[in-house]
């Protein structure tokens, strides 16, 4: 895949634009087989007791359209005796989370999203997560994260408490070697992609 945002003199912003852009483009051109072979591969690896304990809460998200993952994913976890909490987009401000119980506890809620409609926990349940899969476009070495552009996790993530690990979720072919950065960016301490498993940023 190309690489934009070569050009030193243009903004980060515009450059993760650029990035965003040519990423969910050619997200949309992987194959449905290979996007479902993908996510077994992802809960596989979340359930073989390596990265994920039972008894553990795990913060994780439904993914939507060509995100890597799948909604068996969560029933996974929550077979595996893991505790999964799920985000909910509640205006501009960081994401408040909800119990996920069930495919049938789900609603549809803003950008696509679907949402657990049981008691909302605040933004701040987010501090008894063990680990909080964060949906990415891409990341780098650095750890540095590129999202979809709307903030809510680099607003939210901010909350976790120290030692929490959070793991960027992307195809093995979105790691690079640098992505445009901002100061507000939150750095992710490991990846997580279907065919390498988990890889931890040093």
């Amino acid at each position: 895949m190309a690489r934009p945002g070569s050009d030193p003199s243009q903004s980060a912003a515009h450059t993760k634009w650029r990035w965003r852009k040519e990423l969910l483009a050619e997200r949309r051109r992987v194959p449905g087989a290979v996007r479902f072979s993908e996510a077994i591969s992802l809960s596989t690896h979340l359930t073989s007791g390596r990265i994920v304990r039972p008894g553990q809460t795990v913060c994780a998200y439904v993914p939507i359209g060509s995100e890597p993952g799948s909604a068996q994913m969560l029933e996974d976890l929550a077979e595996f005796g893991a505790r999964v909490l799920l985000p909910v987009v509640t205006g501009d401000g960081p994401l408040d989370w909800g119990w996920y119980q069930g495919r049938d506890s789900l609603r549809p809620g803003p950008y696509g999203l679907r949402e657990p409609i049981g008691e909302l926990l605040g933004s701040f349940a987010l501090r008894i997560a063990d680990l909080v899969l964060v949906p990415a476009l891409a990341v780098d070495r650095n750890g540095v994260r590129l999202g979809r552009g709307a903030g809510h996790y680099d607003r939210s993530l901010a909350d976790t408490a120290t030692g929490t690990h959070l793991v960027a979720v992307v195809r093995d072919q979105e790691i690079f070697e640098a992505l445009p950065a901002e100061r507000h960016d939150i750095r992710m301490t490991a990846v997580l992609t279907p065919n390498r498993g988990l890889l931890r940023f040093v």
